[in-house]
């Protein structure tokens, strides 16, 4: 017997090695077949195996411990054709497979074609695309912006740091003249056109990718893409089943966890995805928490061959603590004020030094106030028992979309999108008469306990000074249509429409009592059609409007492509008509209600691309925009003044740029050049008119000039190591002096009002006119990643208002802000071996890894944080900032099942 055993262990020794050498691995990286770009994220599997890998941030994977035998190797990566190759695997041997997809025109495209995406080699525009990996890899669940920091022309901070607060500037314009869209969807606000992040927090874990065109861009609805467009996609539906949990924690107690699921497809008809996202935390700026929930789901009906229909939903119901104040500089550091040249040493006893976490919109209050508060029409306590935050946002804004792709012929395809967005939420202040507490020695904050004790003292259980919400509730319902036909093999036309409808509703209303029962106010009556005016938690003050935004756009765009060189034109109109009821103001009995006529607005832009071989480029573009007011230049809110004759602002712009790639494309140059002018920049004024009535005018004749020069590069040399870069240098500029008059009557007639304004050659502020970004990535093994990106800004002019500049003595610019280097750190590890089936990813970012302090945002000149406050010395001491945020860090884990 133990003879037979032994006989046993003998014949698995020797089989044992035949087991594992009877396996091989199967290599290769999957390509666009276009611009030879690695695809990340790219699903390879062997047909009728449980084998297969995603690409890696270079498009590269590898298969291990594939049995040895001949198989079907399948290759899917959405927007491109699915391909598949025959593969043989020896035993100890590593077999080669490279896959160079080519993307998906027509119908099975989707949300791509609809979102007019730009195309390497084909489309004559300057624009950077930021993938999945990329994006996962690098974001560490900041606002999706700041994604954006290896893109030259491009500047995004986090402002204050409260969540959702970010903005965006690209080549000098700011995000009311950014187009920004998700899945081809324009998601600026239909009044003024700012984008409010908070609304989409949470959006960066279900975005497939982000494309910045920067320039007026190839997008061909009548969007206000004149800095640039920034165009979000949200994750498609996967062909294979799969499930993802990631659990996140940072600096501030941030805590985060994110579950993601896809059906896969179910009888090649059905598919379903969805991201599910709870976040919270109390903020590295002081009291900036987060409270936040963020959703999304996606699915997709093939109707037929030529039918399909695409539905996705996303929002972000959250509530954030703000820090909205800029302070002056000495209020974050005294030391980084005396490294100044231009800073008054005097300004240092004005302003304690408070730390850059310092943020003045929030005070201590007793936790025995057990008083409720009141947003999105209920009665809650408030966040901390311990502090109120004066400045809170609590919003939530979904968004469904339903895409209908409709092939109708093979020349002829229709894209439709109908979409709807809702909106319900607002920010909240302080009413009436609060207490203020200027014991800080920088700036003065809420007292809650003798604003409250005051209020109690009243003896009629009235409150003199409250918290108030200032709400905004919206929807929105929108139908972009596309008409794609395809004449000939080379050329093709897109016709399209864009119908948008919008009601805002615009009040304040009681949030706090802070110890009273109710809340009188003392001024001109705010409601005349409501004899009392004790007002308890929830009803409304001040204000109660509701304006409507009609909106209706048309374009058509040819495009020929051959085999050196494409063409494409587009030309496009819109009508915008706003009105304005104010629902506390009667007229003869009635609201009174204003309407403006249909503004019209014209567009026509076209470009060329000329390819001289295989791995040169070069194109040029240029375009003549027309840019509608918005809303508060047609109506002013106050009164229901209009505006007769509304002026459009005018853009021009002209662009061209050389493409390069060498070294069997390791190595991928880009570079433009841009001149966009912007003309008669909207200046409102109200006047008298003839008849005694009021209406506003436009103080036509300020105009910037934007030029600039841009690169990025990226090089890889070998598989261990890979250089990214970008840099632009900026020259803008006021052009001219501003110089004219305007007509208004008197009870003496008419008199004639002249206006001047001093602006020429002045440097245009709010970003940086010159930017450096460097990131250096190492792959030491399977799996891992480690990126170090270094970042540099330069010619930082204070943001200022161009018609505060009446004096003819005061020429200076306004003041720059010191150049800063900021190193950002960000690692990830794929552990080689599955826990039961689940694969494991940690992950870390560090950002402004050496804690260096800087100043990322100013205000020139500031009304209330100056120094002097001459109005003319556009010095340090008198300018107003944020700086950037001290040395934070977000680590976790990503579970793929």
């Amino acid at each position: 017997m133990k003879g037979m055993k032994k006989l046993m262990i003998v014949v698995s020794l020797l089989l044992v090695p035949g087991f594992v050498f009877a396996q091989g691995t199967i290599s290769g990286t999957v390509t666009d077949a276009q611009s030879g770009d690695g695809l990340p994220g790219a699903n390879i599997v062997l047909v009728g195996t449980t084998y297969g890998a995603a690409a890696d941030a270079n498009g590269e994977y590898t298969i291990d411990g594939v049995p040895v035998g001949s198989y079907e190797l399948k290759v899917t990566f959405i927007g491109y054709k699915i391909a598949s190759q025959n593969v043989s695997v020896s035993a100890g041997g590593t077999a080669t497979a490279n896959f160079a997809l080519e993307q998906i025109a027509l119908l099975t495209e989707g949300v791509m074609i609809s979102a007019s995406r730009a195309r390497e080699r084909e489309t004559p525009v300057a624009f950077t695309n930021v993938k999945k990996e990329v994006l996962e890899a690098n974001l560490g669940s900041r606002d999706l912006p700041l994604a954006l920091d290896v893109t030259p022309s491009v500047y995004a901070t986090a402002q204050g740091g409260g969540a959702g607060d970010a903005r965006i500037n690209v080549r000098g314009f700011n995000q009311r003249n950014v187009a920004i869209m998700i899945n081809g969807v324009p998601v600026n606000d239909m009044e003024n056109g700012w984008v409010y992040w908070s609304n989409w927090d949470g959006l960066g874990d279900a975005t497939e990718s982000i494309q910045v065109q920067r320039g007026l861009s190839a997008v061909n609805l009548a969007t206000p893409s004149i800095g640039g467009t920034m165009n979000i996609i949200t994750d498609p539906t996967a062909l294979d089943q799969s499930a993802k949990y990631k659990q996140e924690y940072g600096t501030g107690t941030f805590v985060k966890g994110t579950a993601t699921f896809a059906s896969g497809q179910v009888n090649d008809t059905y598919a379903f995805n969805g991201t599910l996202v709870r976040k919270f935390g109390d903020g590295v700026v002081d009291k900036a928490w987060t409270d936040a929930w963020a959703y999304y789901a996606g699915a997709t009906y093939n109707i037929n061959d030529n039918n399909r229909l695409e539905l996705y939903a996303v929002g972000a119901p959250q509530r954030h603590g703000q820090n909205l104040y800029k302070q002056n500089i000495a209020a974050y550091s005294h030391d980084f004020a005396k490294g100044l040249d231009d800073y008054d040493p005097a300004g240092l006893d004005k302003f304690a030094e408070q730390g850059r976490e310092y943020n003045q919109n929030w005070g201590p209050v007793s936790s025995s106030y057990k008083g409720m508060q009141n947003w999105n029409s209920g009665n809650f306590n408030r966040y901390d028992a311990n502090f109120i935050n004066e400045r809170e946002n609590f919003f939530h804004k979904p968004q469904v979309n339903l895409n209908w792709f409709s092939k109708l012929s093979d020349d002829l395809g229709l894209y439709s999108i109908f979409y709807y967005s809702g909106g319900k939420g607002g920010g909240t202040g302080t009413y009436g008469r609060i207490k203020w507490d200027y014991s800080n020695g920088t700036s003065r904050t809420a007292d809650w306990d003798a604003t409250i004790a005051n209020n109690l003292s009243t003896g009629n259980g009235s409150s003199r000074g409250i918290l108030r919400n200032s709400r905004n509730n919206q929807w929105t319902l929108g139908v972009i249509s596309k008409l794609n036909y395809k004449l000939n093999e080379n050329t093709q036309v897109i016709a399209g429409i864009d119908w948008r409808t919008a009601e805002i509703e615009h009040y304040r209303e009681v949030r706090d009592l802070l110890g009273g029962g109710y809340y009188v106010y003392s001024g001109n009556d705010f409601d005349v059609t409501d004899a009392d005016k004790r007002k308890g938690l929830g009803e409304r003050i001040a204000y109660n409007n509701t304006n409507t935004v009609d909106w209706l756009g048309g374009y058509v765009q040819a495009e020929y492509t051959q085999n050196l060189y494409t063409l494409y034109g587009t030309a496009g109109y819109t009508a915008v008509k706003y009105s304005f009821t104010d629902h506390f103001t009667s007229v003869g009995g009635n609201e009174l209600f204003t309407e403006s006529n249909w503004i019209k607005a014209f567009q026509a832009k076209g470009g060329a691309m000329y390819r001289i071989n295989e791995d040169i480029e070069a194109y040029g573009n240029f375009g003549l925009v027309e840019k509608t007011p918005i809303f508060d230049n047609v109506i002013n809110d106050r009164d229901g003044t209009r505006s007769e004759n509304p002026d459009n602002e005018k853009f021009a712009s002209y662009e061209a740029g050389l493409n390069f790639r060498a070294l069997s494309n390791k190595l991928t140059l880009k570079s433009s050049l841009y001149y966009t002018t912007w003309k008669d920049r909207a200046n409102r004024r109200q006047v008298r008119n003839e008849d005694g009535s009021e209406s506003l005018i436009f103080l036509t004749g300020m105009n910037s000039l934007h030029q600039g020069i841009e690169f990025e590069a990226a090089y890889q040399p070998m598989k261990m190591f890979r250089f990214d870069g970008a840099a632009s240098v900026g020259n803008w500029i006021y052009t001219d002096d501003v110089d004219g008059s305007y007509t208004e009557y008197t009870d003496a007639g008419p008199v004639e009002t002249p206006y001047k304004y001093y602006v020429k050659d002045l440097k245009v502020g709010d970003a940086p006119q010159t930017q450096v970004a460097l990131a250096f990535s190492v792959y030491p093994m399977k799996g891992m990643n480690a990126r170090v990106v270094v970042k540099n800004y330069m010619e930082n002019y204070a943001d200022w208002d161009p018609f505060s500049r009446n004096d003819v003595t005061d020429r200076a610019q306004s003041w720059k802000a010191p150049s800063y280097n900021v190193i950002d750190f960000h690692a990830y590890y794929n552990l080689p071996t599955k826990f039961s089936g689940v694969g494991v990813r940690l992950f870390a970012h560090v950002f402004n890894v050496l804690d260096t302090e800087y100043i990322q945002d100013a205000n020139d000149n500031s009304r209330y944080n100056a120094f002097k406050d001459n109005g003319k010395t556009h010095s340090a001491d008198d300018a107003e900032v944020f700086f950037g945020l001290l040395r934070t860090f977000n680590v976790g884990v990503n579970l793929n099942f």
